[in-house]
């Protein structure tokens, strides 16, 4: 996400960094880049001009003048607007109902139906409670047996009555969590093609009747600035507690999510960044600078493996990392464990410093990590624990085992011995990180 946009203002940033010193010649150089960079992206041009100003005058200031690096200072700069830009701190749920009830509201295409069910495992996963997921899209056809089909697939249960009045089934719902210990409901609510009377009249007597802890807007990020007239549309007629930004991983140019808090004062709560169900992701503000910025965004990654890895795994292979003993079963079941963290160059560009030193155009095939595993389970258990018995005959075996080629055999084996040599640079402390 905002890979274009991050380049741009990764390269004016950098020409800063070669200043000695910052005038207001070369602020003004900078600035107009990262102002074509911003209008590019759909950012609002009213948000660019207040953020170029900002970042002008505070560049300009008798801080940075004084600064022995004051490009390292002029990032500092950037980095803070734009996470002012993007609503300071995080905004948290409010889960305190009992049980907290969350209404999902948006125009039809936006991904809400998909997103209900991403957010029930997101919570699920995240506090161990039970989620609710209620059908009152009564009109669109399938939207029920979509919901149905998504808590079949997430082992969430889903609240339905047909095709009744979305108000009573809201209601009838609530009552059921309550009688059954579910922690949080979660209302599916019809969606239309574009904001009409009937919508908004029938999600205010469902906001009327059941009094929701949130109502979260869920917003197709690809609509560009027309997302802004989206949100205003909603809030005027209904207390938008959040949005939601869906399709982050798509070809968006990103000017929503830069636009959206500071014009709407809506905070983005949550952003999709993939179609898989746990592709939906709580928003920081202060994470997603630094990723535009490509900085890396390490706690993110932290979190992400912490949800989907198994513990005692990757304590196990650490151990035998640091004894030495690391053979290539440990090295399939952690790769098996790696690949659950979604993309593998999503993933080496949260690193800091790794999304420059990676091709901008880096992609990991998949087939490739596939035929990896092939090889490796094409091994004996024996040759497995002890790949320096692998020799010619060996290979060839394991070769037509695995529909690869000896060569690709071999590269394998050079890659494990080459990983095994950085795990002992790593362990003396003298192998040095690229940034």
């Amino acid at each position: 996400m905002f890979e274009n946009l991050g380049d741009r203002l990764q390269n004016a940033i950098n020409k800063m960094k070669g200043y000695g010193k910052i005038t207001e010649e070369n602020i003004s150089e900078i600035t107009r880049e990262i102002r074509l960079a911003l209008l590019e992206a759909d950012v609002n041009y009213q948000v660019v001009k207040e953020f170029i100003n900002n970042v002008k005058e505070k560049a300009l200031g008798e801080e940075v003048a004084k600064s022995l690096k004051p490009g390292e200072v002029f990032v500092k700069i950037v980095k803070d607007e734009l996470v002012a830009l993007l609503g300071g701190d995080k905004e948290d749920l409010n889960l305190k109902g009992n049980p907290a009830i969350l209404m999902l509201v948006g125009l039809q295409g936006s991904g809400k139906t998909t997103t209900i069910g991403k957010l029930g495992l997101l919570l699920r996963k995240k506090y161990h409670k039970k989620p609710l997921l209620v059908a009152c899209d009564v009109y669109r056809p399938a939207a029920i047996d979509q919901l149905k089909q998504l808590g079949r697939e997430l082992s969430i249960e889903v609240y339905t009555e047909g095709k009744g009045d979305p108000v009573e089934i809201s209601k009838n719902a609530i009552e059921y969590a309550r009688q059954n210990g579910f922690d949080y409901v979660l209302i599916d609510t019809a969606g239309r093609l574009h904001i009409d009377e009937p919508l908004m009249q029938e999600l205010k007597n469902i906001e009327n009747n059941i009094h929701p802890e949130e109502i979260l807007l869920v917003i197709d990020s690809m609509t560009g600035q027309d997302a802004i007239h989206v949100i205003e549309g909603f809030h005027s007629e209904l207390k938008l507690t959040g949005a939601i930004l869906t399709k982050l991983d798509g070809d968006t140019r990103g000017g929503a999510a830069l636009s959206v808090r500071h014009l709407t004062h809506v905070p983005i709560k949550f952003i999709g960044v993939s179609e898989k169900m746990d592709g939906l992701e709580e928003f920081y503000p202060d994470r997603m600078a630094t990723r535009i910025l490509g900085m890396g965004d390490l706690m993110s990654m932290i979190e992400k493996a912490e949800s989907v890895i198994d513990q005692d795994e990757a304590m196990k292979a650490a151990k035998k990392m640091e004894s030495g003993k690391f053979d290539l079963e440990d090295f399939l079941s952690t790769f098996k464990q790696i690949k659950k963290l979604g993309p593998l160059e999503n993933i080496i560009k949260m690193i800091p410093g790794m999304s420059k030193a990676l091709p901008k155009d880096v992609h990991i095939d998949p087939k490739e990590i596939a035929h990896i595993e092939a090889i490796i389970l094409s091994m004996t258990p024996k040759e497995r624990r002890n790949p320096e018995i692998l020799k010619a005959s060996r290979k060839q075996r394991i070769a037509k085992g695995s529909g690869r080629s000896v060569e690709e055999v071999n590269r394998l084996l050079k890659q494990f011995d080459q990983m095994k040599i950085m795990m002992k640079q790593m362990k003396s402390g003298k192998m040095k990180m690229p940034f």
